[in-house]
């Protein structure tokens, strides 16, 4: 009898540490998504530029990178390059103004639905051709109309194919304008 309760507890308890907190149905949960990003070739020694284009779930927004107020939190992206590659300047899309119920008066920079964000990267010219990958996470705080959550990371993970660049295009050499015979 001892050892029947002692094992229905301990699989009451095991199934609660396993199974992950339900949501209340019809509750949505906010979340940002990676689409998949195609294979980019890159050429060494030249800046190249990479896409990667996000999703906010539907009925949220997530703070812009450059958020309209101090407290809010922005949206950034930080990424791990691989040795050799460097990596430049991430360009993000200007924030869409928005007025939400629990601030009417104000006006948040925020991105909703899709956005993209550019990521320049130069493979030094010593780089040898072949796929390298890039590792990094994308920080941001989701929020819907009446309330925000707290902040999330999205591991961010894409892939660049290093090409040598194209030979330079030979100049023929200089001829004399004169026929010699």
């Amino acid at each position: 009898m001892l050892s029947t309760l002692i094992k229905t507890i301990l699989g009451i308890s095991l199934l609660s540490v396993l199974l992950p907190a339900q949501e209340p149905p019809g509750k949505k949960i906010p979340s940002v998504t990676l689409s998949p990003p195609p294979l980019a070739s890159v050429t060494r020694g030249k800046p190249n530029t990479v896409e990667l284009q996000f999703h906010v779930s539907s009925g949220f927004h997530v703070n812009s990178n450059k958020p309209s107020a101090e407290y809010l939190i922005p949206t950034v992206l930080k990424l791990d390059a691989p040795t050799d590659i460097v990596l430049g300047r991430i360009t993000y899309p200007e924030g869409e103004q928005m007025s939400f119920a629990f601030a009417p008066d104000e006006k948040l920079s925020v991105y909703s639905g899709e956005f993209d964000l550019a990521v320049m990267v130069r493979p030094l010219a010593s780089v040898l051709p072949g796929n390298y990958e890039f590792h990094g996470q994308l920080k941001y705080q989701a929020c819907d109309n009446a309330a925000c959550y707290p902040p999330k990371q999205l591991p961010v993970r894409f892939v660049v194919k290093v090409v040598k660049a194209p030979p330079a295009p030979k100049k023929n050499p200089a001829q004399s304008p004169h026929i010699h015979n």
